[in-house]
């Protein structure tokens, strides 16, 4: 059995649930992380997720999305899922930006959490777990901050949201080292 942390809008963590059981049409707010991994050809690894899921099946998303375990970071959540679902080992990954959303996919099943970004480098291909991901590409990060803004139907309502969450705190910091 796997547990979410159950947390208030503070994030104060006020119980666990197993996870099987917590995605309903009323679900509670819990803790969970997003990963975008990059390579060094400033490209994204987008996954689309397995039509088993439960929670917006064979969409495309960012790298990796999941739980924290209760006494877990965000880091350490996707470091875990990242090697998990993608057989991906030895990156360093490193938070990024706060966020929280609450989204209702096709079946009214709701994703409802504190979802910190984090980020990762990495240059190989993964071998994905046919359980969590049904395919994967890697695409250029310009291209596919284009694509999700005239073509936003594909592509998971929080990557969209994160992605611009993303490419804004990046151009900030570009713009600053210049």
């Amino acid at each position: 059995m796997e547990l979410v942390v159950l947390v208030d809008e503070h994030n104060t963590p006020i119980g666990t649930a197993d996870k099987d059981t917590v995605h309903t049409t009323d679900t509670p707010l819990h803790r969970a992380f997003s990963l975008f991994l990059f390579n060094s050809r400033n490209q994204i690894l987008l996954t689309k997720r397995a039509n088993a899921k439960k929670t917006f099946p064979g969409v495309w998303t960012n790298t990796v999305c999941g739980h924290l375990a209760p006494e877990e970071t965000p880091v350490e959540a996707a470091t875990r899922r990242l090697s998990e679902e993608l057989h991906i080992r030895g990156v360093k990954i490193a938070d990024f930006s706060p966020y929280r959303y609450r989204f209702a996919d096709k079946n009214g099943i709701v994703e409802n959490e504190i979802c910190p970004i984090v980020i990762g480098y990495f240059d190989g291909d993964p071998v994905p777990d046919p359980k969590e991901v049904d395919d994967w590409k890697w695409v250029i990060w310009e291209e596919f901050i284009q694509d999700i803004r005239t073509h936003p139907s594909p592509y998971s309502p929080w990557c969209r949201e994160e992605a611009e969450i993303v490419r804004t705190k990046l151009l900030r910091k570009d713009q600053e080292t210049r």
